[in-house]
């Protein structure tokens, strides 16, 4: 049960192969991979940005239509893969069995010094051409650093955002997230 299949794979073969998997996948050009991240395991750096991430956001987000989800839902990347997010802000209404977002809104991707060129050159492209996806924030853990990846129109554009006394603006979905809340209990 817990071995890919070797064979390559339509969106529909994957997602019902998946549910018999004892493990999370990504898609990835017709193959089901295991992230990065499962292979290697998490820091406690990474675990802890992750979780401050979506208690700060889904503090922020109570009562409102967006809210943060873990990496067990997917993202739908239209060339036909599924990628799976450290975080993604959900802003759509997904059916109470989905397995993946029906608008993800914001992804955060947790960087890892096993993940950290995959995720911010491969992912990140992937994830721009994902219609619904507004902002990607590559979050740092070995310093307070996030580079916040938005979509202005046609155009994606990046800032740096350092410091813990700072705060990511993040109007797509009517939330602030500080870097003090984000990086804390992060050594």
């Amino acid at each position: 049960m817990g071995e890919p299949e070797t064979k390559r794979m339509t969106k529909p073969e994957f997602i019902e192969w998946q549910q018999r998997q004892d493990k999370l996948y990504e898609l990835v050009d017709g193959m089901p991979f295991l992230p990065m991240k499962m292979m290697t395991g998490a820091s406690s750096n990474h675990d802890r940005t992750v979780v401050n991430a979506i208690i700060a956001l889904g503090h922020r987000l109570r009562g409102k239509q967006c809210r943060p989800t873990t990496d067990d839902i997917a993202v739908n990347i239209p060339s036909g893969g599924y990628r799976r997010p450290d975080v993604t802000v959900e802003c759509g209404k997904p059916g109470p069995r989905d397995t993946t977002a029906a608008e993800p809104r914001v992804v955060i991707e947790v960087l890892s010094p096993s993940t950290m060129g995959f995720d911010r050159f491969r992912k990140l492209e992937e994830y721009k051409t994902v219609p619904a996806i507004r902002v990607v924030l590559i979050v740092d853990t070995e310093k307070p650093q996030v580079v916040v990846h938005r979509r202005v129109g046609d155009r994606w554009t990046f800032e740096a955002i350092e410091g813990l006394t700072a705060t990511i603006r993040l109007p797509e979905i009517d939330a602030d997230l500080p870097m003090t809340e984000l990086y804390d209990g992060v050594g």
